[in-house]
């Protein structure tokens, strides 16, 4: 088996969890809850339950690409 056939056979992910989210986007899990807690920033999350919260990646790669655009806003 060829060493790049793990990336390949590797599973999508479709939504990461919370710490997850956090360090994808470079800032701490306290500050992503902060930015999921304003509903005017937009940032897409799906709540599974009462506890338990996901970010689907391909919407949060679109809602950073969005912000970098709008100049941070």
């Amino acid at each position: 088996m060829r060493d790049d056939a793990t990336a390949i056979d590797a599973p999508i992910r479709l939504a990461l969890r919370p710490k997850e989210a956090a360090q994808a986007l470079g800032i701490s899990p306290r500050t992503l809850w902060s930015i999921t807690a304003d509903q005017s920033s937009g940032i897409p999350f799906v709540r599974l339950s009462a506890k338990a919260i996901v970010y689907p990646t391909r919407e949060l790669a679109d809602w950073l690409t969005d912000r970098v655009k709008a100049g941070g806003r």
